[in-house]
């Protein structure tokens, strides 16, 4: 939906909800059940989150004081929107003065090699992070995860921070310059300093991208046994600091496992790696990566050409496909976290919010209603909890918050109506409907015994809250 100079709506429909089906519908499976298996415990979970790196933040600040803060609430606010759990941010490697879309370097400049005094430089801003990162620290964010695509081009063997090229000193990376590792390890430890300043914790922090794929703009390449290299150097520096040390944001998670299992079979690496991460371009979630520690999913959107709202058009880029892919991370990765790409971009954009600068509109896309039907409910240090479906078109997860409340999510993936049973903890149950007509329209379930009739409209996402 666009918006222009308009408060915020909140969807608060109560239309076809639980315990009705609009008439002409097909109800199908009567006496299917739900249940949660409060036995089985899975992973705790760290949060949900966005990224506004490469400067997005700069097309909100064109906008005026009151979209900003609509554009705040839709991703921050547990009352209005997603309330995002983990800001990661982008740590910049481009030279200062770069345009739009390049992330600046906080020493654009060779300080004279290596061993040199470094010359740091900080704006304060950081393409508008430092803005964002202090707006969300206080709707209570506290999962702050800086990443770096690219180190300088002088540390580098290609001499530029995009195109790929390797990280100077590596194994089989030889520069005239000199061995870089070191320097670069600082240099991430500073950034997380330059933050600390301005009030912000950076909590976990990460010096590869994408490793495995050399893109046109800020990369720098790493094979599985470089990474193990590289957190051998790291490691100390990140500890010593504070810093939860993540890797490696493989471009897909089936690729990430070979770089979890060289750091897995390194027994100095795998000590400082606190977090696995991997991406979901390249493949998507399958298993669990090799490792008993949390992993995060840390970035996706799906591929597309046209700015895209709907919630279930088959096209592959909606809402629908959104929520499929955090199910999946969640109960086939036990992942612990799932961090979508952009918060906000321009043109024919697959993020959550759609930004037109000269007309001074913004639109949202089901693709934010359907991340926020898990990141506003399911808070951090919550557990997954088991649970079946006797019905085979829905896809179900549990969780159980830190307060003892409970979500339960439903996907319901058939054309069809779905009358069922679902069987939880006693209390009171609020339920929140996502489809193509409701965003998150909530409306009070009966029965607080724990046994209630729900019936769970075609191809939509139904949460369950009992507290």
């Amino acid at each position: 939906m666009s918006r222009r100079h308009k408060a915020l709506l909140v969807p608060i429909l109560a239309l076809p909800l639980a315990g009705f089906t609009p008439a002409g519908a097909e109800s199908a499976s009567h006496g299917s059940r739900i249940e949660v298996d409060y036995r089985t415990v899975h992973q705790k979970i760290d949060g949900f989150g966005i990224s506004q790196a490469f400067r997005r933040m700069e097309l909100i600040e064109q906008l005026s004081p009151q979209q900003q803060r609509e554009i705040l609430d839709l991703w921050l606010s547990r009352e209005k929107g997603a309330g995002v759990s983990i800001l990661r941010l982008g740590i910049g490697s481009s030279p200062t003065g770069s345009p739009y879309d390049l992330m600046e370097s906080i020493q654009p400049v060779d300080p004279g090699g290596p061993n040199a005094t470094p010359n740091y430089v900080w704006d304060g801003k950081d393409g508008g992070q430092v803005w964002l990162a202090k707006e969300a620290k206080r709707y209570g964010v506290k999962r702050f995860y800086a990443d770096a695509w690219s180190a300088p081009g002088y540390m580098k063997d290609n001499g530029s921070d995009s195109n790929g090229g390797s990280l100077c000193g590596l194994t089989g990376v030889t520069c005239a310059g000199g061995d870089w590792r070191t320097a670069y390890a600082k240099y991430l430890v500073q950034y997380a300093k330059f933050y600390k300043q301005e009030g912000i914790k950076i909590t976990d922090i990460g010096f590869t991208n994408e490793p495995d794929w050399t893109a046109v703009y800020a990369s720098m390449r790493f094979t599985p046994a470089q990474a193990a290299e590289m957190v051998r150097v790291m490691g100390p520096y990140a500890r010593q600091a504070g810093l939860n040390l993540v890797c490696c944001d493989s471009f897909g998670w089936n690729e990430s496992k070979a770089y979890t299992a060289a750091i897995e079979a390194d027994p100095v690496a795998r000590r400082y790696v606190d977090v696995h991460a991997g991406h979901t371009y390249a493949s998507p979630v399958d298993a669990p990566l090799p490792t008993n520690r949390p992993v995060w999913m840390s970035e996706w959107n799906p591929n597309g050409d046209t700015w895209n709202e709907a919630w279930d058009d088959g096209g592959g880029w909606d809402g629908f496909t959104i929520a499929s892919a955090i199910h999946d991370a969640m109960t086939l990765g036990n992942a612990s976290a799932y961090v979508y790409w952009f918060g906000a971009s321009r043109g024919a954009t697959r993020a959550l919010l759609q930004v037109d600068v000269p007309n001074q509109t913004y639109s949202v896309s089901k693709r934010l209603w359907a991340l926020a039907a898990y990141s506003r409910f399911i808070r951090p240090d919550a557990v997954r909890l088991g649970i079946t479906a006797s019905d085979p078109a829905l896809r179900v997860s549990a969780f159980r918050n830190k307060d003892g409340s409970e979500v339960v999510e439903i996907l319901n993936t058939g054309t069809a109506a779905v009358s069922t049973t679902l069987k939880t903890k006693s209390g009171k149950a609020t339920l929140y409907l996502t489809d193509g007509g409701n965003s998150l329209a909530p409306t009070v379930l009966p029965g607080k015994h724990g046994h209630r009739p729900v019936t769970l409209q075609p191809r939509s996402l139904t949460t369950v809250v009992v507290r």
